[in-house]
């Protein structure tokens, strides 16, 4: 077979398919060129800027270029604009963000950022939260859902160990087990699907009024509606903790439900008890991994003016 085309003087690369032979063009000048520019191009790049891996970083590259720097200093240049919104922010009377446009459009916006970062994880990125995490868009709130509340559960957390004016504090849904029979938790079970509304046994549920009456009133209360402090008026939340009228129990009467109120879902909680956590976000009991006051004002803001609470 010929090396070489009888029509035209270029070599070709020496293949042939059915007869089809392809042309060994040598490329553009301009094009190898610049291919040559690149690799020059690569290697200054490389020794410029950060890139080759070591044992603990990559290297600095002699232009001292940082990615981590210019994002730092995007930061700094952002929290100067906003600094005097921040610090007035810090100390503002809660009840008045509302009525002040321009602190109430920061407040929000700032505290769906500080939401989305710290406490989507539990409540959902929507804060419909989920089981055994509460929703923070109904009116159901068991530690009150003015932005003044709002506000101090976000400070000092419920049922934790770092607050000692955590929500809650030592209490908890006692687990039932060891003091009632099973006879007993299934009446007082149908008890409460009946005061709430559901398909419940008649003849147990009035044996389990009895259970509830001697058991549960003392946090749920006599007509079942819990210790919703939405419901009491005061001035501040912390008040209502020391005198111990805010228990955090929930409302039996209505559909809404932390844990479910199915049968089952009654069962288990009666059975073994709830005593759920929230962490104390103040930098006072978290040190640098906390939320400053402003961050606690701004999330509080933007909590409340999704809906729920009052």
């Amino acid at each position: 077979m010929s090396t070489r085309n009888d029509k035209q003087d270029v070599e070709t690369t020496g293949h042939s398919w059915d007869g089809i032979e392809e042309f060994n063009n040598p490329l553009p000048r301009w094009w190898v060129w610049i291919f040559y520019a690149t690799i020059v191009w690569g290697i200054w790049y490389t020794i410029a800027y950060p890139a080759w891996p070591g044992l603990k970083e990559a290297t600095a590259g002699y232009l001292g270029f940082s990615t981590r720097e210019r994002v730092a200093n995007e930061i700094a240049t952002v929290d100067a604009a906003n600094a005097e919104m921040v610090a007035a922010l810090e100390s503002v009377d809660l009840t008045t963000i509302a009525d002040n446009a321009d602190m109430n459009s920061f407040a929000t916006k700032m505290g769906a950022a500080v939401f989305k970062s710290n406490c989507s994880q539990c409540h959902g990125s929507g804060a419909a939260g989920a089981v055994g995490y509460p929703n923070l868009l109904d009116d159901d709130w068991l530690w009150g859902g003015r932005i003044e509340e709002i506000a101090f559960t976000v400070t000092h957390g419920i049922r934790n160990e770092q607050s000692m004016s955590t929500r809650g504090y030592g209490g908890v849904m006692p687990a039932f087990a060891d003091s009632l029979s099973h006879e007993d938790i299934d009446s007082v079970v149908n008890y409460v699907l009946q005061i709430s509304g559901q398909e419940a046994d008649a003849a147990l549920a009035t044996a389990g009024e009895t259970v509830f009456l001697d058991n549960c009133v003392a946090c749920h209360g006599e007509d079942a509606k819990g210790s919703l402090a939405t419901t009491r008026s005061f001035e501040d939340p912390a008040d209502l903790i020391a005198d111990g009228e805010m228990l955090g129990a929930p409302n039996l009467t209505d559909a809404i439900w932390l844990y479910g109120g199915s049968a089952d879902a009654l069962t288990a909680t009666i059975t073994n008890g709830r005593g759920n956590v929230m962490p104390a976000w103040s930098e006072e009991f978290r040190g640098t991994s906390g939320l400053t006051q402003a961050e606690i004002n701004a999330v509080a803001a933007y909590v409340h003016q999704l809906g729920g609470g009052q």
